[in-house]
């Protein structure tokens, strides 16, 4: 994973590295990362789901849905893909 690091420069990205981070229970990383992308808040507008993807990840389902709220009121069209992106399976059984 440190290699491929370099190469990554967008917010979809670091989420995913992030979220394979908490996955592999590697939580001080995937914090880390969490922390870089929301950094990035001020200079990009669609944000708010990649942060709920790493809070999902880590098994924050409070700050995961507080992002998602976010991002809804953003009008960010990521959010088209909460049905079906892998990343957001953990949340689909709360009813929220």
């Amino acid at each position: 994973m440190l290699k491929a690091r370099p190469l990554v420069n967008s917010p979809r990205h670091l989420a995913r590295i992030g979220a394979v981070y908490a996955a592999a229970g590697k939580r001080d990383e995937a914090i880390k990362i969490l922390e870089e992308v929301k950094g990035l808040t001020g200079k990009r507008y669609d944000l708010g789901t990649h942060i709920a993807a790493i809070y999902a990840a880590l098994g924050d389902k409070d700050q995961a849905f507080a992002w998602l709220d976010n991002a809804y009121e953003a009008h960010t069209f990521v959010l088209i893909e909460l049905k079906v992106n892998p990343m957001f399976d953990t949340l689909r059984s709360d009813p929220r």
